[in-house]
């Protein structure tokens, strides 16, 4: 008999929830209903929390890998820099993009969950004037490494993780050893990951029918808001913005790139795994963007790792969404620290699709939201996770071609 697919399992624990949580919004207060919410509570924390005791490890030693894996041959050093400066700046101007989407078109809106109230309190207790801000944040980037991973302060994991893959690259092969311990505890962290991941239907309709059961169907509207919104700007992004860069750096029109680069964009939006698309991205950016086959092998793959597009920038209006939910308006501080923690946590995440809820928990977390949020979210992920995808592929492709052609030119 063949196995039901995990995606298959979410997407029945979700609407197990919703059902559950619909008819117990309708039903009068009694015991059997307080010990049903009770007993969700319980389930949902849980998830939540196994979900945080990976968080830590996983961010640390993927950084690290993502970080120390971008050795280079000395001729590759200039491939390498202007593919890196490429990536972040797309990625930064996706993130700008997901920021401006959400303050124009607002998802979320007058809409505040009961259920986020210890958030928005705890959230309060933390404002401060703003030089205290910046300098109790600039205080925490850099702490005792063992203290920040005992403590997950993200911020503080992020850099020591930067410092520690910087220091591998400049070491070369005498670290190997270590660089290939932090590739294997990567590699136990995401299967321990996949172990949670089968909680998932469970924990997801657990919190679900927290959610629904105290909230009105405002919420589902808001919901639908936030997708049309994301969806419409991830497709901007890779329709208008990225072919007007390619354009820009190459000359190469739209029409001649989506022709050359459509099997992979297929692929990428059906399976939903830039990882899994990488085998046609190759294929397509050599055979049919003619990209040299030294520049392709470089910046794809190193894109499928580091390079997401649509991921920053789901994740920058997302966490704004998810703010508003809680009744709180991120300011300039938060949503910088948002900015860069979208950024970085691109950096060595395996492009599979399980690992991007690890990462929009690692946004949340960073400036206090609740991670609570992220049942609403992930009902919705494999959705929007297809056109993200699919411009985080295309981001791929646009960089070869950028790199190839300014690579070029230098060598005349």
């Amino acid at each position: 008999m063949k196995r039901i697919s995990l995606n298959l399992q979410i997407l029945a624990g979700c609407l197990v929830g919703l059902a559950a949580g619909f008819w117990l919004a309708g039903q009068p207060a009694s015991p059997v209903v307080a010990n049903t919410l009770y007993g969700a509570k319980i389930v949902g924390n849980l998830f939540l929390d196994l979900l945080r005791m990976v968080l830590v490890p996983l961010v640390f030693t993927s950084i690290v890998t993502g970080v120390a894996n971008l050795r280079a041959h000395d001729q590759m050093h200039r491939v390498w820099k202007l593919t890196l400066v490429f990536f972040f700046a797309t990625m930064g101007i996706a993130i700008l993009i997901g920021f401006g989407a959400a303050h124009l078109f607002r998802p979320g809106d007058g809409l505040q969950l009961a259920m986020f109230a210890d958030a928005t309190a705890n959230f309060q207790a933390r404002q401060m004037p703003l030089p205290d801000y910046i300098a109790q944040f600039l205080r925490g980037l850099f702490q005792n490494p063992f203290k920040a991973l005992a403590q997950g302060e993200i911020l503080a994991i992020v850099i020591v993780a930067l410092f520690l893959g910087i220091a591998l690259v400049s070491g070369g092969e005498r670290y190997r050893n270590i660089r290939t311990l932090m590739e294997e505890l990567q590699e136990l962290c995401l299967r321990i990951v996949g172990w949670i991941m089968h909680l998932a239907p469970i924990g997801l309709a657990a919190l679900l029918l927290q959610l629904v059961a105290s909230q009105q169907s405002a919420l589902l509207v808001s919901l639908g808001h936030f997708i049309v919104v994301v969806t419409g700007t991830t497709l901007f992004h890779g329709l208008i913005v990225l072919p007007l860069i390619l354009w820009l750096f190459t000359r190469i029109s739209p029409l001649r790139f989506f022709k050359g680069a459509r099997e992979a964009l297929l692929t990428a939006f059906v399976t939903s795994s830039s990882a899994a698309t990488l085998p046609v991205t190759l294929r397509c950016t050599e055979q049919h963007l003619h990209v040299k086959k030294d520049v392709a092998n470089f910046v794809v793959p190193l894109g499928a790792t580091v390079n997401m597009d649509g991921t920053a920038l789901y994740e920058a209006a997302a966490a704004l969404f998810v703010a508003r939910l809680a009744g709180i308006e991120l300011d300039i501080a938060s949503q910088i620290i948002v900015f860069a923690v979208a950024m970085l946590g691109a950096i060595g995440a395996p492009g599979i699709p399980s690992v991007g809820m690890l990462s929009m928990v690692l946004v949340l977390e960073s400036v206090g939201l609740p991670t609570a949020a992220i049942a609403l979210l992930l009902p919705i992920d494999r959705l929007l996770d297809t056109t993200r995808t699919m411009v985080n592929v295309e981001g791929d492709m646009v960089g070869a071609l950028i790199v190839q052609k300014l690579t070029t030119e230098a060598e005349r």
